[in-house]
C-alpha cells in the first residue's frame, strides 16, 4: 500500500512536471526552427550552381544578323562591298529567317537558344539598348562594367576609367583574389577596366601574355603577335587573340573571365559585308570552342555561366549599316545571351520586356550570388529572369 502524498508535495510534483513540458515545447520549437532555417540555406546554396563567370563582348555584331541571319540586300558590291556575291549567298543565305541564323551563328542558336536565353529581337518585342547615348565603344564597354553611363565617358582615348568595374568588384570579394582575368583584343581594354588599379591580370591588343607557366602554343602567340603584319593598329586578329586567352584559362581556371572581340566592328567599318559575316561565323565557333573548353575544366564543369552581348549596334538601312555614333538611329540597340546552370533555358525570349545594356554588370555578380548594386548604388538593377 502507498502512503498518502501531502497535498503540497502533489501540487509542487505537478507544477514541476507542468514546467518541464513548457520547457521541452520550447526547445522542441526552437530545433525545428533551427533546422526550417538550416534547410532553407542550403536549399538556396543548392539551388545556385554558378561558381565561375565568363563575360565576352562582341564588338558592333548587329541583333538584325543576330536573330535574323544576312541581309540579302547588303550582300551585294556597292551596299556590302561583296567581292563574291554568290559564294557568300551560298554560305549564308536561306529562305527562311530561322534557317539564316542558324546558318550564321550555329551554336548560338543550337547550343545556346536550347540550354539558355537570348534577349534582344525587337521584332518579338524584346528590345536591349544601350544607355549611354553616344553609341560607340568605350562607353559601351564602360556601361557594361560598371552598370551605368558616366557622362566623362565621352571618347575612346586610352583614359583609365574612374569607375570601379564589376571585375574590380569580384576580385575584391572573399575566394575571387587572383582569380579574375581580363582580355581584350582592343589595345583600350586595360583602361577601361583601369590595370593600374583593379588588381588582377589584363591583356590587351599586341601584349604578350607572360605569365607563368607558359606552354609553347603560348609562347607562338606572343610571337606572331609581333611578327604578323598589323591589318589594324589597335588590334590583332581575333583569332591570335582568343586563343591566347584560352591557353591561360587552361592554365590558371580564372573564376572571373572577360573577354572582347572585334572584328566584326572592323570589317563593318570597312564596308565589307562578306568580311563582317565571317567574323561573325567565326565568333560564334569561338564561343562554342571556349563554352567546350570551360566544361573541361573540372572546376568550371556544370558551374560555369557566360554571358555574351554586344557594346553597341549599327544603323538599321543599307546606306548606314557600318555606321554607329551618337547621330545614327539604331546604334543603341544591341543583343545579349547567356547560358549556364542558372539560367532557365527560355530560348529567345519575347516576355522579357525592355533590358539595357547597363544592366548586365549586375546580371553577372548575381550570378555568383553578390549583389553589385549595393556596392554601385549607380548600377542598374539585374535582368529579371536571366539567372535564378
Amino acid at each position: 500500500m502507498v502512503a498518502k502524498q501531502p497535498e503540497s508535495t502533489a501540487r509542487a510534483r505537478a507544477v514541476d512536471i507542468a514546467r518541464r513540458a513548457r520547457e521541452t515545447r520550447l526547445m522542441t520549437r526552437f530545433a525545428t526552427g533551427f533546422l526550417v532555417l538550416a534547410l532553407s540555406a542550403s536549399g538556396t546554396a543548392a539551388e545556385r550552381a554558378t561558381k565561375n563567370v565568363v563575360l565576352v563582348l562582341v564588338d558592333g555584331l548587329r541583333w538584325q544578323e543576330v536573330f535574323s541571319g544576312a541581309d540579302q540586300t547588303l550582300i551585294e558590291h556597292e551596299k556590302g562591298g561583296v567581292e563574291d556575291r554568290e559564294a557568300l549567298l551560298g554560305a549564308y543565305w536561306r529562305e527562311d529567317a530561322a534557317a539564316r541564323r542558324a546558318a550564321l551563328m550555329p551554336f548560338l542558336w543550337s547550343t545556346v537558344a536550347r540550354e539558355g536565353q537570348i534577349l534582344g529581337d525587337r521584332d518579338a518585342g524584346s528590345p536591349s539598348t544601350v544607355t549611354n547615348g553616344l553609341k560607340f565603344s568605350y562607353p559601351g564597354y564602360s556601361e557594361m562594367l560598371v552598370g551605368f553611363h558616366d557622362p566623362r565617358i565621352d571618347s575612346n582615348a586610352k583614359t583609365p576609367n574612374p569607375n570601379v568595374t564589376v571585375l574590380e568588384f569580384l576580385h575584391g570579394r572573399p575566394g575571387f583574389a587572383g582569380k579574375v582575368a581580363a582580355f581584350g583584343v582592343w589595345d583600350v581594354v586595360p583602361s577601361i577596366v583601369n590595370r593600374e588599379r583593379c588588381g588582377f591580370f589584363v591583356n590587351g591588343g599586341f601584349e604578350p601574355v607572360l605569365v607563368e607557366p607558359i606552354s609553347k602554343e603560348q609562347a607562338l602567340l606572343n610571337r606572331l603577335k609581333s611578327e604578323l603584319p598589323k591589318q589594324w593598329q589597335s588590334m590583332p586578329p581575333d583569332a591570335i587573340a582568343f586563343h591566347a586567352m584560352l591557353e591561360y584559362t587552361v592554365a590558371h581556371a580564372p573564376r572571373v573571365l572577360y573577354f572582347t572581340f572585334g572584328e566584326t566592328d572592323e570589317f563593318a567599318h570597312e564596308g565589307r559585308y562578306d568580311h563582317y559575316l565571317d567574323a561573325a561565323r567565326r565568333t560564334d565557333g569561338f564561343l562554342r570552342e571556349l563554352w567546350e573548353k570551360l566544361q573541361s575544366i573540372p572546376s568550371h564543369r556544370g558551374t560555369t555561366t557566360m554571358i555574351v552581348a554586344a557594346d553597341h549596334g549599327r544603323g538599321r538601312g543599307p546606306d548606314d549599316w557600318s555606321k554607329h555614333n551618337k547621330d545614327i538611329e539604331g546604334a543603341e540597340e544591341i543583343w545579349i545571351a547567356a547560358i549556364g546552370p542558372d539560367t532557365p533555358p527560355l530560348g529567345a525570349r519575347s516576355d522579357a520586356g525592355p533590358t539595357t545594356q547597363s544592366q548586365i554588370a549586375a546580371t553577372l555578380a548575381a550570378a555568383l550570388g553578390e549583389d553589385w548594386c549595393a556596392a554601385e548604388p549607380r548600377a542598374a538593377k539585374p535582368i529579371a529572369g536571366l539567372v535564378r
